[in-house]
């Protein structure tokens, strides 16, 4: 099942302090994987998203569906985080456990 087609990466240290606080909506097949993250927060979000923290395997390990905004989730043992539109994980049947593969558009 494909969580999304063109996620952005914020793998530094700008890019993970902004996360998607720039963005109005998130559309089916976008989203922002952070690495590294351990706990997010949605003060300042226009919109809920669903939370996957994943190892540094890319195994999920905590879902957090349809997070609103003002709130805050961690999860320690994570090793990085995809932030999705919210109601992305139980329209693909996304489960704790469930191994992602990530490739590198072009």
């Amino acid at each position: 099942m494909l969580l999304a087609e063109a996620a952005e990466v914020a793998d530094n240290s700008v890019a993970r302090r902004t996360g998607l606080l720039k963005h109005n909506s998130l559309a089916p097949g976008e989203g922002l994987w952070i690495v590294p993250c351990e706990a997010v927060h949605t003060f300042g979000m226009k919109f809920d998203i669903d939370v996957l923290y994943l190892s540094k395997e890319r195994k999920v390990l905590k879902i957090r569906s349809r997070m609103g905004r003002r709130r805050i989730s961690i999860c320690l043992r994570a090793h990085s985080v995809l932030e999705l539109p919210a109601g992305m994980v139980d329209s693909t049947s996304t489960v704790v456990g469930d191994q992602l593969e990530f490739e590198k558009l072009l």
